[in-house]
């Protein structure tokens, strides 16, 4: 009945898009430096330098320092500096940072004290 065997012909099932995301819970409180090749989804505080191909902010997350990350989308708090190709700034995101990107929305309501730098090509 279940003597099947797998065909090796066929390929391998792919890992969801959330296999390399991690996720830094809310009662998670980080002192230092945090890189990631995937992405990070911060519900927590992180006070340091933080690495990563994709960072989300949540709306009860928290993040001063330096951020570098190739997609950053804030919907709490982020003090320091950020560099990025592609920042979201959401309606409840609060950013004091000194910001340097590619591209930048900024949705209604969002509040930002900082700079703006546009990426040299």
């Amino acid at each position: 009945m279940f003597n099947k065997t797998a065909d090796p012909t066929t390929a391998p099932i792919k890992p969801s898009s959330n296999a390399n995301k991690s996720v830094l819970a809310n009662d998670l409180k980080i002192v230092g430096e945090v890189t990631s090749g995937g992405s990070i989804e911060i519900l927590g505080e992180v006070d340091g330098n933080l690495t990563a191909h994709g960072l989300i902010v949540g709306a009860e997350g928290r993040v001063s320092g330096t951020v570098r990350a190739e997609t950053v989308e804030v919907k709490g708090r982020l003090e320091g500096k950020i560099t990025t190709e592609g920042l979201t700034l959401r309606a409840t995101a609060h950013v004091a940072a000194d910001i340097t990107y590619s591209t930048v929305i900024i949705e209604n309501g969002a509040t930002i004290e900082g700079s703006f730098t546009l990426r040299k090509a």
